[in-house]
């Protein structure tokens, strides 16, 4: 099978960079945690209504955490337009069934999933950001708190996990090729 031939880039989950693991996985390593800080930085600057500055200031950034990571949506936007891709929120009133998976124009290039999460032996609530895509012609799951990247059977167990994960209080994003 010539998918497992193909080397797949996987990060694995650490604190709580998620965010920045999502992004290599799904570019196959692009990111560093000093870029994202950067355009978290950029957005705080381009803000036109910039919050006062408090002492928490220094580790409770508005778009991250400085120590833990925790991006938000903000630099994911921003960093998938780095890469010339864009983002469109998948109307959860859908089913999966309305994504077109196997495009033949190539135009969806991944899925970012945010999905509700539980950590740290249950006492701390909060999201976890999950990449999936088409390598070599298959799917795969490529969450940092996996240990290896799952494949799918097919486009039919990849719309499943979607729905699953759109009926248990998760946003599915794809990421688009920008059409030149």
């Amino acid at each position: 099978m010539d998918s497992e031939k193909t080397e797949i880039y996987h990060e694995k989950q650490k604190l709580q960079f998620c965010l920045l693991h999502a992004l290599n996985n799904l570019f196959q390593e692009a990111f560093t945690r000093a870029r994202l800080n950067e355009i978290s930085g950029k957005l705080v600057l381009d803000d036109p209504s910039k919050k006062t500055w408090t002492p928490l200031s220094i580790v409770f950034k508005p778009h991250h955490n400085a120590f833990t990571g925790n991006y938000d949506i903000n630099v994911l936007i921003a960093a998938l337009e780095e890469k010339d891709k864009t983002v469109v929120w998948h109307d959860r009133r859908n089913a999966a069934s309305t994504i077109d998976l196997d495009g033949a124009d190539d135009s969806l290039f991944g899925i970012v999933l945010n999905v509700p999460a539980r950590r740290y032996a249950l006492l701390w609530k909060g999201r976890h950001w999950i990449t999936m895509r088409k390598i070599g012609g298959v799917w795969y799951n490529l969450d940092s708190d996996l240990p290896k990247p799952m494949p799918f059977e097919g486009t039919r167990e990849v719309r499943g996990y979607l729905d699953y994960v759109l009926s248990n209080g998760g946003e599915v994003l794809l990421v688009m090729n920008n059409k030149e």
